[in-house]
C-alpha cells in the first residue's frame, strides 16, 4: 500500500513538475517568434527526457541531497509517511502555481515540504546549517548570478555581432487589407452578395510597422559564409535544448530521491517513471506557464533568447555536476530578468508577481508537508 502511494504521488509530482517546468527551456524560442508553441514544446520535451536518463550517471549527488539525509535524522528519512507527505505536498504546491500560470521552483517546493514534514517528524527539528548551506544558498545565489551574467554577456554578444557586420532589423509587414461596407438598409440575405461585389474593388495595399503581432526583430548578413538568421536560429534551438536537458538532469533526481528511500524501487525504474510523467505533464498542461515565460516577462528577439538560454544552461549543468540543488526556474527567469533590464523591455509588474510566488512557495509547501505528515503518520508505518 505504501509503495503504491509513493509511486502514485511521485508520478503526480513529476507530472506537476513537467507541467510547470518543461516549457521554460524553450520559452525563448516561442517568445522570440523563432518557432511556434507546438514545435517548441516538442523540442523541450525531448531534450528534458534525454536529460532525465543522463541523470542516472551524472546526478548522484542530488539523489543524496533530496533524500532528506542530513536535513533530518536518518530514522525520519526512513519513515514511509515522511517521504509520501513530502511528495504529495510538493506536487500540490507546484500544481497550484501551474493553475495560475506562475513559473515556480519544484526545488523550492521539495525543500519546503522536507522542512515542514521534517519539523514534525523529528524530535530534534531540522538541521538549519544543512538547510542553509546545501539548499538555500544555491537557490538564492544562482538566480542572482544568472541576472548578472545575462546583463554582462548580452552587451558583449551585441558588440561582437556588430563587429562581424550582422545587422539587426525590424520587419515591415506589407499586405492587403480588404475594406467592405454595406449600404444602409441592406437585407440580411443580400449581405453576402453585396460584400462579394465590393471585394475586388475595395482591396487596398496597407503597411503596418512595429506591431507586436506581425513584426519581429531579425538579423541580416552572413557569418563565415552562413546566413546570419539561419545560424542564429540553429544555435538558439541548440541552447534551448541545452536548458531543457539541464533541467531534466537537475530535476529528475530530486523527485526520484524520495522514491528510492527504503529501497522499494530500483534507480532505473524510478528515473524512467519520473521521466515519462514529466514529459506527459509538459505535453498536457504547459500552456499557461508557457505564455508567462514567453511573452509576459520581457519582450525578446532571437539573440536575446539565445543569450538567456546559454547563461541558464551553463549555470544549471555546472550546479548539477556539483550536486547543488539549484532551481532551473529561478535561473532561467533570472537570465530573462537580466536581459529585460539591459534592453529596458522587462515587464516589472509581472516580474514582481513571479517573485511573490517564489517567496510564498517555501511556506506553502512547508505547511502542506507538515499537515500531510500529521495525517499520514497514523496511517503509514
Amino acid at each position: 500500500m505504501t509503495a503504491l502511494l509513493a509511486i502514485l504521488f511521485g508520478v503526480f509530482l513529476a507530472y506537476a513538475n513537467g507541467a510547470n517546468d518543461n516549457f521554460k527551456g524553450v520559452a525563448t524560442l516561442f517568445g522570440s517568434g523563432t518557432t511556434d508553441y507546438r514545435r517548441a514544446l516538442a523540442w523541450g520535451t525531448a531534450s528534458t527526457f534525454l536529460g532525465s536518463f543522463v541523470a542516472l550517471i551524472l546526478a548522484q549527488g542530488l539523489l543524496a541531497t533530496f533524500s532528506g539525509r542530513g536535513l533530518v535524522p536518518d530514522d525520519v528519512v526512513a519513515m514511509k509517511s515522511f517521504a509520501v507527505a513530502v511528495l504529495l505536498a510538493s506536487a500540490l504546491t507546484v500544481m497550484l502555481a501551474t493553475k495560475f500560470g506562475f513559473p515556480i521552483s519544484t526545488t523550492h517546493s521539495l525543500t519546503g515540504a522536507l522542512v515542514g514534514a521534517g519539523w514534525l517528524a523529528s524530535s530534534s527539528g531540522v538541521n538549519f546549517e544543512k538547510l542553509g548551506s546545501s539548499f538555500l544558498v544555491p537557490l538564492i545565489v544562482c538566480p542572482v548570478a544568472a541576472i548578472a551574467f545575462a546583463a554582462i554577456v548580452y552587451p558583449i554578444f551585441s558588440m561582437v555581432r556588430a563587429k562581424l557586420g550582422v545587422q539587426r532589423e525590424t520587419c515591415v509587414c506589407i499586405g492587403t487589407e480588404v475594406v467592405a461596407t454595406l449600404p444602409k438598409g441592406t437585407a440580411p440575405h443580400e449581405a453576402l452578395a453585396v460584400y462579394q461585389s465590393q471585394l475586388a474593388a475595395q482591396a487596398i495595399p496597407t503597411v503596418s510597422v512595429g506591431t507586436e503581432a506581425t513584426c519581429q526583430d531579425r538579423y541580416s548578413g552572413t557569418l563565415l559564409g552562413v546566413n546570419a538568421r539561419a545560424a542564429l536560429d540553429f544555435v538558439h534551438f541548440l541552447s534551448a535544448g541545452m536548458v531543457s536537458f539541464a533541467r531534466g538532469l537537475n530535476d529528475t533526481p530530486k523527485i526520484a530521491a524520495l522514491l528510492l528511500v527504503g529501497g522499494t524501487f530500483s534507480p532505473t525504474f524510478t528515473i524512467i517513471s519520473v521521466a515519462v510523467a514529466m514529459a506527459a505533464g509538459g505535453l498536457l498542461n504547459a500552456r499557461r506557464v508557457a505564455e508567462t515565460m514567453s511573452h509576459r516577462v520581457t519582450t525578446m528577439n532571437a539573440g536575446q533568447g539565445f543569450t538567456a538560454n546559454l547563461v541558464t544552461s551553463c549555470i544549471v549543468v555546472f550546479a548539477s555536476r556539483l550536486g547543488l540543488p539549484v532551481s532551473t526556474t529561478h535561473v532561467s527567469c533570472g537570465a530573462l530578468f537580466g536581459i529585460g533590464a539591459v534592453t529596458r523591455q522587462a515587464h516589472w509588474k509581472i516580474i514582481g508577481s513571479i517573485l511573490i510566488a517564489w517567496v510564498t512557495t517555501l511556506p506553502v509547501a512547508a505547511i502542506l508537508g507538515a499537515v500531510l505528515f500529521e495525517v499520514l503518520k497514523g496511517v503509514l508505518t
